[in-house]
């Protein structure tokens, strides 16, 4: 199992330093978020300042950009580090995409990630392979590429796309056409090996593929005390309350306790919905450790189902005998 983690920092101007660091405590692979802050401007800082650290999105918005603006970012981001980069994508809801982004939402997001995705591969294989640039679907067309705006080929074209999704149909999608699936850390393992594992396989059994082509990662919720707990109900508290989300709660029996939520939320009730997370609901949706055994216990959490973790929680350059730690019994077998 591999063992990655976030970063996370107000300024890019630290990002060399927290790199290096994830770098020297073992880490596999960084990841940076959409949230605050465009998560590929910290990226070319990774990738100058380390040598073997892969690292990549989880997640940019696809919905918030053009596959051909998101194709030269990866394209030259995958050309500078010598193929590290991963490319993380995600739809986002609804109403962050048109009224945070002001862009359209689709009719249906797994179809137009898909073509989004086609669309990606068409431009890239142009540039690599010197073949004529014409896509053509229902949402994007792509069929004007110049030799003044052709790239050209690079050592490592290639690069991994893994889609982040909660339902079954971004599942089956990344099973059919990626190479990687970010599981959502609201989650459970139940619906991790009951829904989405079986999503994720019918997907790749459709497009000839198995189970075994793409890689599953998770940010994992952990609490190691009575204070962590609380700050881990909260979270619990706030995606459960998405209704796109209400699988989730809905296949442990909780669909009241999610309709409950998203009233609240509606209402701006903030402070109201952790006390609607349960000790039951806690530790389903979250690991309860003892801080020395942490890696031992996410690794017998998720082996055999994931294969690569992280922690909901970035790493800030502090402890870095601790987060090695982590990693060796994560990579231990």
């Amino acid at each position: 199992m591999h063992f990655d983690t976030f970063l996370a920092t107000d300024s890019l101007t630290g990002y060399p330093a927290l790199a290096r660091a994830a770098e020297q405590a073992g880490v596999d692979a960084v990841w940076t978020a959409e949230t605050r802050h465009d998560p590929f401007l910290p990226l070319p800082l990774i990738a100058e300042h380390t040598h073997r650290l892969r690292f990549g999105t989880a997640v940019a918005i696809s919905f918030a950009r053009s596959p051909m603006t998101l194709a030269y970012t990866a394209w030259d981001l995958a050309a500078m580090s010598g193929g590290r980069l991963i490319l993380g994508l995600g739809t986002q809801v609804k109403p962050h995409v048109e009224r945070r982004f002001s862009m359209p939402w689709p009719e249906s997001p797994v179809s137009r990630l898909r073509e989004f995705l086609q669309a990606l591969r068409a431009i890239w294989a142009c540039w690599q392979t010197g073949e004529r640039l014409n896509f053509r679907g229902e949402h994007y067309r792509h069929s004007l590429m110049t030799p003044f705006f052709n790239p050209g080929p690079i050592a490592h074209p290639d690069i991994p796309i893994f889609i982040a999704g909660v339902n079954i149909g971004l599942a089956r999608l990344a099973g059919a056409a990626c190479q990687g699936f970010h599981v959502h850390p609201y989650h459970s393992v139940g619906y991790l090996r009951e829904v989405l594992i079986p999503a994720i396989e019918q997907g790749a059994n459709s497009a000839g593929r198995s189970r075994a082509d793409l890689e599953l990662v998770t940010t994992a919720f952990v609490f190691t005390d009575e204070i962590e707990a609380e700050v881990v109900r909260q979270q619990i508290s706030f995606y459960a309350s998405t209704p796109t989300y209400k699988a989730v709660m809905e296949h442990h029996g909780w669909g009241e306790t999610a309709e409950a939520l998203s009233r609240h939320a509606a209402r701006g009730e903030w402070a109201e919905m952790p006390a609607l997370i349960t000790d039951e609901m806690l530790e389903s949706f979250a690991l309860h450790s003892a801080p020395a055994e942490l890696g031992r216990r996410l690794r017998e959490r998720y082996d055999g189902l994931l294969d690569r973790v992280a922690l909901y929680r970035p790493l800030d350059g502090q402890d870095l005998e601790a987060w090695t730690h982590l990693g060796e019994q994560i990579h231990s077998r």
